[in-house]
């Protein structure tokens, strides 16, 4: 056991006493050290609940021979953040959690771990750590926020941002924006959609390193106390097998995920997170491959925010494995998963029990996969952006740039009714480097859906955007405006083409001109001079790499 190096022989006495302190004794310490690496705290909703699964966690992993010891580790919550220059902390927290994770589970020299999370953030931090130390792990996800009820029908956290916008232009009052935001989160879980957080959750599933089925149980449900008992026991299991990450996360498997990220309709920030796992674990994955899979995967799910469903109707329909049921075609078959069995075997007890909620192949909600990557003169390296949440009128689009230095000034223009139909927002300085730590922008987005401007306006950016937006809203441009990407170059009026089927995003000034302006431009004075984000600001790659840390 990798433990022994800190607790077994004469020499190791005084570590056995440090670990007696704790009460243990030196029976338990005979047993192999499983880390069970929690980010509950009383701040998300996404984690609130996740001391209950880890004591089940423990429960399963002391049935099994193995010996629990708990830790914590961060959790931000985007919604909280969202629209706020604490939004600048949520990208770069996936680097600490990874690293906080490293450091403990190293430096006491654990045999096995387990992990639990939930949210945007946190879930692929705790990949980036399982791949980069790859001893036997799995994760147990907190799962989904039930839908709240406003005026009979489903809302959630999408409904209260979008609700601002609504108020502010009259659609709705303020005793009703009142109403909705006490129902619209009526407990703990990821935000009830399609966001980012179930994006990441059922990723992990599709992996391979959770338990079948457990991606989409909701958070309050008695399903979730189970799987967490069965994931400790089972960790066990991997660890006397031998089974590790780097036996599962494979290009096979990453393929695997992309094509079932397509097919639910999921983040664009899945984007960045599936970059920044191939690079920790050694793949060679290029933002061009998430076109080719979306060319061949059509999209299954009509999740909300683009569409009518929930989570819990995506699981009550059959979850992920139903989804990877109806994609077996496309798959590849023989990957590992946590089960130590192949998906292949996995799939043999998967069901579809509403089609309506997860479609066959033959008869998809859209043809193609959800997310793009578009190319051209004003995104060099790649911008991202979800296809089939854009009205088909405006998939195709050209219209003039109205720029914007930063997301309150767009904000504030929008809700103003500064911006003209047939406009092209452009917001810069946003990306990974720029802001730093390229945050969301689901304030604008949402005063542009809430203002009913989703079909008439467009908007371009190398910041990022939350999984609930929705219309013609391009991130991740790159280069980024502070590293003198030409989207640093774009001025007021200029032409702007967005061509989605084709992949492109263009803008129409002759290089000469584009040549010209390079030379004139300046590169800003950073925003943040000090601290975590300053450090970030040095270190991080570009959003097409995966806005990973570089040395």
């Amino acid at each position: 056991m990798r433990s022994d190096l800190v607790k077994s022989g004469i020499d190791r006495a005084g570590a056995r006493a440090l670990f007696k302190s704790l009460g243990l004794s030196d029976k338990e310490l005979e047993k192999p050290l499983v880390a069970v690496v929690n980010s509950w705290n009383e701040i998300c909703p996404g984690h609130i609940h996740l001391n209950q699964l880890a004591k089940a966690v423990k429960e399963g992993i002391l049935e099994a021979g193995g010996l629990p010891l708990e830790f914590n580790t961060i959790a931000l919550c985007d919604g909280i953040s969202q629209g706020t220059p604490s939004m600048r902390y949520s990208l770069p927290s996936r680097e600490l959690i990874a690293d906080s994770i490293e450091v403990m589970v190293e430096g006491h020299m654990f045999d096995a771990m387990v992990l639990i999370g939930s949210c945007d953030k946190i879930i692929p931090g705790m990949l980036l750590a399982m791949c980069r130390l790859d001893i036997p792990s799995l994760m147990v996800l907190g799962g989904n926020m039930l839908p709240g009820l406003f005026k009979g029908k489903k809302v959630d956290i999408g409904s209260v941002f979008e609700g601002v916008a609504m108020l502010k232009s009259g659609q709705l009052t303020e005793d009703e924006l009142k109403i909705l935001e006490n129902n619209a989160c009526p407990g703990p879980g990821g935000c009830a959609g399609m966001g980012t957080a179930n994006t990441m959750q059922c990723i992990v599933e599709a992996l391979g390193l959770s338990l079948p089925g457990s991606a989409t149980i909701p958070a309050v449900h008695a399903e979730r106390l189970r799987v967490a008992r069965e994931s400790g026991r089972k960790v066990m299991e991997l660890f006397r097998k031998g089974i590790t990450p780097s036996q599962i996360v494979t290009q096979e498997a990453i393929e695997n995920a992309i094509r079932v990220d397509m097919a639910i309709g999921g983040s664009t920030n899945s984007v960045l997170h599936l970059l920044a796992l191939a690079h920790e674990i050694g793949i060679d994955l290029s933002i061009e491959m998430f076109n080719e899979l979306s060319k061949t995967t059509p999209q299954l799910c009509s999740m909300r925010t683009a569409g009518p469903y929930f989570l819990e109707d995506l699981h009550n329909a059959g979850g992920i494995p139903g989804v990877m049921k109806m994609l077996k075609p496309l798959l590849h078959l023989d990957v590992l998963t946590v089960t130590g069995k192949k998906l292949r075997e996995n799939l043999e007890t998967a069901k579809v029990y509403d089609e309506n909620v997860i479609r066959p192949l033959e008869n998809p909600v859209y043809r193609e996969g959800s997310i793009v990557v578009l190319f051209g003169n004003l995104a060099p390296e790649g911008a991202v952006v979800k296809q089939s949440a854009v009205d088909p009128t405006m998939r195709k689009f050209k219209g003039e740039a109205l720029v914007f230095e930063n997301e309150d000034e767009a904000y504030n223009a929008i809700l103003g009714g500064k911006v003209e139909k047939g406009k092209i927002i452009v917001i810069r300085y946003m990306g990974p480097k720029g802001d730093p730590g390229m945050r969301e922008m689901y304030k604008v987005t949402s005063a542009i859906s809430g203002s009913g401007l989703e079909k008439s306006v467009a908007l371009v950016t190398d910041g990022r955007f939350s999984g609930y937006t929705k219309g013609p809203c391009i991130g991740h441009v790159s280069p980024e405006a502070m590293e003198g990407g030409p989207i640093a170059l774009v001025k007021d009026g200029d032409v702007i083409n967005i061509n989605i089927p084709e992949r492109k995003l263009e803008l129409c000034v002759p290089n000469e001109e584009l040549v010209r302006r390079k030379k004139e431009w300046e590169k800003p004075q950073p925003k943040v001079k000090k601290g975590y984000l300053r450090f970030y600001s040095e270190h991080a790659s570009s959003a097409s790499k995966g806005a990973v840390w570089l040395s």
